[in-house]
């Protein structure tokens, strides 16, 4: 029987190679000249630690980072921004995680979404992923064009097709 699994996921290296080009532009640019404004990566736990002086430097690194993602292939949703910036002496910081994995609600909003399609297909909610199956490859692609229109707050990929 066809199936396939949705799933949210990052790959470490690419957001590696584009924070490291982030890095760089920092560097380089003429507002962060003199300026101590760094960006630590940890691989393990997908954070960033994002410190400079002031917010408006904070921002402008928030959209370097994003930006340099997206031209990485790395979607802007995979970026958590909902933690806000804090004071610590005379520095500002903020940590931004990277989403790996759906949660619970937006498993749940997937699921009825794919059985409010009316598509003849079965989904069931696996640890952070939903499989999907049918009997139709020609159905299971009418769930990811469905799905593709809709708007998770999670970018969605489709993982392990098998017919």
């Amino acid at each position: 029987m066809p199936s396939f699994d949705i799933v949210s996921k990052v790959d470490p290296q690419t957001v590696e190679n584009a924070i490291n080009v982030a890095k760089k532009e920092i560097v380089n640019r003429y507002d962060f000249h003199g300026s101590k404004s760094e960006i630590d990566f940890n691989k393990k736990d997908l954070t960033l630690l994002l410190t400079t002086e002031n917010e408006m430097r904070i921002k402008a690194m928030i959209d370097i980072i994003i930006n340099r993602g997206i031209k990485q292939g790395i979607d802007a949703r995979s970026y958590d921004l909902t933690e806000e910036f804090y004071a610590s002496g005379a520095t500002v910081k903020q940590n931004i995680k990277l989403r790996n994995g759906l949660d619970k609600e937006t498993m749940k909003k997937i699921v009825k979404t794919i059985k409010d399609s009316g598509l003849k297909v079965q989904a069931s909610q696996m640890d952070n992923i939903v499989r999907v199956t049918g009997k139709k490859i020609d159905d299971l692609q009418g769930v990811m064009t469905v799905l593709r229109g809709g708007d998770f707050g999670f970018p969605l990929q489709f993982d392990n097709m098998k017919s």
